[in-house]
């Protein structure tokens, strides 16, 4: 494996600072304090440890999807160690197209573009969904989702509406709602960081960035199929699903929309099996990625991972 395999890898196994924003208008909430929260016997048990083990988008149910990667693998999966997005694909505004064409280029290069993950910075929605592991914490006002990077975690009020005036913030403002046997999260103000992206191709977004997360349980033989579609498109990188779990697995569904970034919103999936040890593993981004600057692996030289001045201990 060359430098530059060995190092995007480093970074999907291993997983800010961000300028100020006016607060943002807010959006329809999913739900609200006099909609009528679900029985408690009704809803759906989220709980665990849940892992896929790609590093990108799955497949949409249905319509228009995620920009995908023009670089493949012999067997026809994403080359996640060239990550040159289809800036064809008609999602994209001509600016929006534009610049993940020049992303492109300059990961033909050979050299990496600085984004959320690679510079040890929380991830916005729908970035974040990249991690291989994820836990939900389900308590009755609030779902706490809980991601491997960095042990960052978004919290979920249920059946509130957002406020009047959303304060951005890199995770943006969640409310949602159990729906059936559905959970519906709904994400508006997320803060514009200094290396914005909703995805691995430099797609970014604007402070019009909304999100719609549906969470379902499937069951073994749906979650089986969708595990199997998934790794064809982004093969697989880091994390094991338990071969001998037969339970139901774990579907996103999350619809993206954007007038300043898109021409018309589109949605894709991430299919989550049973964590195989069932543990939570440390990954702390900035201790762990081997990134070597004198080889100018990135295309900006003035990023670097973010470090202290003094331990904390």
């Amino acid at each position: 494996m060359n430098p530059r395999s060995e190092f995007l890898l480093a970074l999907a196994l291993a997983g800010a600072v961000a300028a100020p924003a006016l607060g943002q208008a807010t959006a329809p909430a999913v739900g609200s304090a006099g909609s009528g929260a679900q029985s408690g016997a009704s809803i759906p048990d989220f709980s665990g440890f849940w892992l896929h083990p790609g590093l990108g988008f799955g497949p949409p149910l249905a319509g228009p999807g995620p920009v995908r990667n023009k670089t493949r693998l012999p067997s026809g999966a994403s080359d996640f160690t060239k990550l040159v997005g289809d800036y064809t694909n008609p999602i994209l505004k001509p600016q929006a197209a534009e610049a993940v064409k020049k992303f492109g280029e300059i990961s033909l290069s050979g050299r990496v573009v600085p984004d959320p993950d690679n510079m040890c910075l929380q991830n916005p929605v729908p970035y974040i969904f990249w991690n291989f592991f994820l836990q939900l914490l389900q308590q009755p006002d609030k779902v706490t989702l809980v991601y491997a990077h960095d042990n960052d975690f978004r919290t979920v009020r249920l059946n509130q509406p957002h406020p009047a005036t959303v304060v951005p913030t890199l995770h943006g403002d969640s409310v949602g709602r159990y729906e059936g046997d559905t959970l519906i999260v709904d994400t508006v103000g997320v803060k514009l960081g200094p290396y914005r992206a909703v995805d691995r191709f430099g797609t970014s977004y604007t402070q019009a960035l909304h999100v719609v997360e549906r969470y379902r349980l499937i069951d073994y033989e749906a979650t089986k199929a969708a595990l199997a579609l998934q790794e064809k498109e982004w093969p697989r990188a880091g994390a094991v699903v338990d071969p001998n779990y037969r339970g139901k697995g774990l579907q996103l569904e999350f619809t993206v929309e954007d007038a300043g970034v898109f021409t018309m919103p589109w949605s894709a999936t991430i299919t989550y099996g049973r964590n195989a040890t069932q543990a939570w593993e440390e990954r702390v981004c900035a201790e762990n990625v081997q990134h070597d600057y004198q080889n100018n692996y990135f295309s900006d030289k003035d990023a670097h991972l973010p470090t202290a001045d003094k331990p904390d201990f």
